[in-house]
């Protein structure tokens, strides 16, 4: 007869704790998960960093993130509100207003007597808060659909992807035209309507595609088999494997978003204290857009950033593909 026999535990061992396998083994887990994502995220930082366009997107955006931390740096330390503010304030040491560069103006005064480049730095925070809100509510709203409407197929799928139809069909520079008309848009309410737009439009449709070539990995079916329910299965294991797909539209949003606030700002449809897009309105309400470059203060200092910022998140997402791709990697090449 075959005898079962268990192993005693050794003299002067404490024996395991029952209740505490459970919760080790989800502390393992958890930790391996975590050294995975370590690995993937130096890896694709590599990558990353291997491209002359991440590189100088990088840069460009350092460069721009300073601006923003000079400005209120510079307001509480050098220079006074009376005449640095950006709404404001007035350059009373000028005798003649819009006023080329000088020593105190390193960039002039608009017509208002403003300093242009306390104009500047100030609206590059807007430009941050903007570009970056609309691409988090972008890729919340859009990885979330994909991943839903790929799960669940039939019915779901049709109706957000036929949306998503609706809403690429529709002309968002015009839309955002009415609304703003409509409407009295302030810099946040501007972000969750270009985020609801971009999340609900063609974002969806990139992210639901790749989210079917998940939904067919073996790991979701032996997650279904263990007993994983439709919300694990889609927010744990379905939708942490769209997020660097999504990350690479977070940055194509900002770009859209920065560019679309520009628009609206230079027809004055915004309810916006200060950007690059109210500096260029302000030059072409007076009548100096048509002066050529003798005002050129007025135009390209803000013109030329909205262009070196949109391109900067546009040459960062370009250079993300080389890491979401593994085709287009310079290493598999």
């Amino acid at each position: 007869m075959r005898s079962w026999s268990t192993r005693s535990p050794a003299p002067g061992a404490s024996p395991e704790p029952r209740g505490g396998g459970l919760g080790g083994g989800r502390l393992r887990l958890l930790q391996a998960r975590a050294r995975l994502a370590l690995r993937s995220f130096r890896s694709g930082m590599a990558v990353f960093l291997e491209s002359r366009l991440g590189l100088l997107s990088l840069l460009t955006i350092g460069v721009f993130a300073l601006m923003a931390v000079a400005h209120p740096i510079l307001m509480g330390t050098v220079w006074d509100a009376d005449t640095y503010d950006p709404v404001t304030g007035y350059a009373f040491d000028a005798t003649e207003q819009p006023a080329p560069p000088s020593w105190k103006h390193p960039l002039g005064t608009d017509p208002l007597g403003r300093d242009v480049l306390s104009q500047l730095l100030s609206s590059t925070r807007s430009e941050f808060a903007l570009g970056i809100t609309a691409a988090l509510v972008t890729v919340t709203i859009a990885t979330t659909v994909g991943a839903v409407s790929a799960y669940y197929g039939g019915l779901v799928d049709s109706f957000f992807m036929r949306f998503a139809d609706l809403v690429i069909a529709l002309p968002s520079i015009s839309l955002l035209i009415v609304l703003s008309a409509l409407f009295d848009l302030s810099l946040f309410y501007l972000a969750l309507v270009i985020g609801v737009l971009g999340g609900f439009g063609g974002t969806a449709i990139v992210l639901k595609s790749q989210a079917l070539s998940i939904k067919v990995k073996p790991f979701i079916e032996a997650a279904r088999m263990a007993g994983g329910g439709q919300f694990q299965i889609i927010f744990v294991h379905i939708v942490p494997n769209l997020l660097p797909l999504s990350l690479l539209y977070m940055m194509f949003t900002v770009t859209s978003a920065i560019f679309a606030e520009a628009v609206l700002s230079f027809l004055g449809l915004l309810d916006i204290r200060m950007s690059w897009g109210i500096m260029i309105h302000t030059a072409n309400a007076g009548g100096y857009l048509l002066s050529g470059t003798k005002y050129w203060w007025l135009v390209f200092p803000a013109g030329a950033s909205i262009t070196l910022l949109c391109s900067a998140f546009y040459l960062a997402g370009r250079a993300l593909d080389e890491v979401v791709n593994p085709r287009l990697s310079r290493r598999d090449g």
